[in-house]
């Protein structure tokens, strides 16, 4: 088929407070930057990831409002980071689901979910 090769993809997660958002990212262990020192948009990038950050005047946050999912070697791993951080927003404990990954989740204050998940790690040998 001819055409151009997709190579990559950014969700853009909206915030009211774009100065939180990229805090928030940050403390979870991204590296966050404002464009052009603004205070609309901005950027948050981890081992190859990249999510957008794009203010907004309103979000409804009984609902969610953007959603990525990140595939990752250790899900609980990642979570006890996460849980760590003690940042705001919601964290999901990860667990085994039917079709065989371990996933959790992670809704930050503006509703952004993002869900993350690995394959089932093997089991240590018996000492």
């Amino acid at each position: 088929m001819a055409g151009t090769t997709a190579r990559r993809i950014a969700p853009v997660f909206v915030t009211t407070d774009l100065a939180r958002a990229l805090r928030h990212y940050e403390r979870l262990g991204f590296r966050v930057e404002a464009y052009d020192g603004g205070d609309v948009y901005g950027y948050a990038c981890r081992d190859g990831i990249e999510l957008h950050l794009a203010k907004v005047d309103h979000v409804d946050c009984r609902t969610t409002t953007s959603c990525a999912y990140l595939w990752v070697d250790d899900a609980d791993a990642l979570y006890r980071e996460w849980a760590g951080a003690g940042v705001g927003g919601r964290l999901q404990a990860p667990s085994a689901t039917d079709y065989g990954l371990t996933e959790g989740a992670h809704i930050d204050p503006d509703g952004n979910l993002i869900r993350f998940g690995s394959p089932p790690l093997a089991p240590r040998a018996l000492r």
